[in-house]
């Protein structure tokens, strides 16, 4: 048979388990939420960083190309007028 103290003392734990949870965890997991949140963002920001640098490198990847197949006689002025040209 069941011990009929067990009604409230199993009563008194569910609420101290709710308080306890409204306390300390629901603080919790919202601090962990915020923080993948500031980690999705330092992420988007570094890729975004990343595609730029991709699109310079990919330019800088085209003129080498053109450089190289280039056979004509203006290939040395335009080596040169690109030595003066400021990197991005």
């Amino acid at each position: 048979m069941i011990n009929p103290l067990i009604i409230p003392i199993l009563g008194i734990s569910c609420g101290l388990l709710a308080i306890f949870g409204g306390v300390f965890v629901r603080p919790w997991m919202k601090l962990r939420q915020r923080k993948m949140e500031l980690d999705a963002q330092m992420i988007a920001e570094k890729a975004a960083q990343y595609g730029a640098h991709t699109d310079r490198l990919e330019q800088r990847v085209a003129v080498l190309e053109r450089i190289l197949t280039d056979r004509s006689t203006q290939l040395g002025e335009e080596i040169e007028r690109l030595r003066d040209a400021p990197i991005n």
